[in-house]
C-alpha cells in the first residue's frame, strides 16, 4: 500500500472513534521500557530527567530488577525492567507496555468484554502489585503490550509509596473486587459487570496470567 497524500486523507476520513464504545481513555498512564543496566537508568530518569523513584522489585521479583518512577502523583509515569542484556547489541525492543487509564473500574469491566467481543486476547486481567492499579493488558496487531488500568495510587509530593505488605496481586478482575487493597474502593455502580467464575476457570486464569507476566518480566520464576 502506498501511503501518499490522498491515501492519509482517506484514512483520517475512513476510521473515527465509534459514538457508542462502552468506555472512554482518560490519558496515558504509564510506559515501561526494558534496560540493560537498572541502576545506570535510575540515574538518568532521577538525575537527568527529574523523576522521583516510588519502588523497585528484586532480581527474584524481575531479573535485573524492575523501577517505578513518577514525575506527578501517579505512583508510576516510567517503569524500567532490567531484563536486556549488558553490552550486546541494541535490539531496539525496549518498549515493554503501554498502559491507558480510565476513569471508573466498571470501564475497565466494559473494555474487558469489548476485547472479548472483538476477539482481543488478553495476557492479564486483575490488580498489580507496586500502584495497586486495577488493570486488562492484550496485544495490538502488531504484537505490542497494552493496558486498560483504573484505580493507580496517588502520590503527594514527599508522600512514600505503599508498603510492600499492602500489595495484593490479583489474576482477574474480580478476584481484586473481592480483596481489595487498603484504601481501594471496588465497589462497582453496576454490579452485574462482574462475572462468576467456576474454580476450574479461575486455576486456568491464575496459570495463564502468571505465564504471559513470566515472559513479560522476563522472570525465571514468578512468584505466586
Amino acid at each position: 500500500m502506498v501511503l501518499d497524500l490522498a491515501r492519509v486523507e482517506q484514512l483520517k476520513a475512513q476510521y473515527k472513534s465509534p459514538k457508542d464504545l462502552p468506555f472512554k481513555i482518560g490519558k496515558l498512564g504509564h510506559i515501561v521500557i526494558n534496560c540493560a543496566d537498572i541502576e545506570r537508568s535510575l540515574k538518568f530518569y532521577t538525575e537527568i530527567m527529574g523523576f522521583e523513584c516510588s519502588d523497585i522489585y528484586t532480581d527474584d521479583m524481575a531479573p535485573g530488577g524492575m523501577a517505578f518512577l513518577r514525575c506527578g502523583p501517579d505512583h508510576h509515569s516510567i517503569a524500567l525492567v532490567g531484563s536486556m542484556e549488558k553490552g550486546a547489541p541494541n535490539p531496539n525492543y525496549e518498549l515493554n507496555h503501554i498502559a491507558f487509564e480510565v476513569s471508573t473500574l466498571d470501564e475497565v469491566l466494559r473494555a474487558r468484554e469489548h476485547l472479548k467481543k472483538h476477539k482481543v486476547p488478553l495476557d492479564f486481567e486483575g490488580r498489580r502489585r507496586a500502584g495497586a492499579q486495577i488493570a486488562v493488558e492484550f496485544r495490538d496487531p502488531d504484537n505490542h503490550r497494552l493496558e486498560i488500568f483504573w484505580g493507580l495510587d496517588q502520590l503527594a509530593p514527599g508522600q512514600k509509596a505503599r508498603p510492600r505488605e499492602e500489595w495484593i496481586w490479583a489474576h482477574s478482575v474480580e478476584e481484586a473486587i473481592q480483596n481489595p487493597v487498603k484504601g481501594q474502593d471496588t465497589r462497582l455502580k453496576d454490579p452485574s459487570l462482574a462475572k462468576k467464575k467456576t474454580d476450574a476457570e479461575i486455576a486456568r486464569q491464575r496459570e495463564h496470567s502468571l505465564k504471559t507476566q513470566t515472559k513479560k518480566l522476563g522472570y525465571v520464576k514468578v512468584r505466586k
